[in-house]
């Protein structure tokens, strides 16, 4: 679920990979593989990303399925977790629509 925050943060603010990975200055690969899942964010990455984004780390940990909480807590943190992303899913593909709209224009 990580992985997926970080990729719609991204997106949120209409960057692609490339540009981000020249922004934070990391390998292209690196951030494919964070935002497919295949490897988990440094510390060090979740603050780089922070930075610059204007969003706090401990924002950025409210996706990472790694706590170990359990019963009621876990549960209501997944369930706010999934509809933030679902809504940030949303505004992603708003998004995708009105650049493609304007491009048809």
């Amino acid at each position: 679920m990580l992985n997926e925050a970080l990729r719609l943060v991204r997106s949120y603010h209409d960057l692609s990979q490339s540009e981000l990975c020249a922004q934070l200055g990391i390998s292209n690969s690196y951030l494919s593989e964070i935002e497919s899942g295949k490897k988990q964010p440094t510390l060090e990455m979740l603050n780089r990303y922070g930075e610059h984004f204007g969003i706090p780390v401990s924002s950025l940990l409210f996706f990472s399925e790694s706590l170990h909480q359990t019963g009621l807590t876990r549960n209501l943190r997944m369930g706010a977790a999934k509809k933030v992303l679902a809504l940030l899913q949303w505004v992603e593909e708003k998004s995708v629509s009105k650049s493609e709209s304007i491009r048809k224009s």
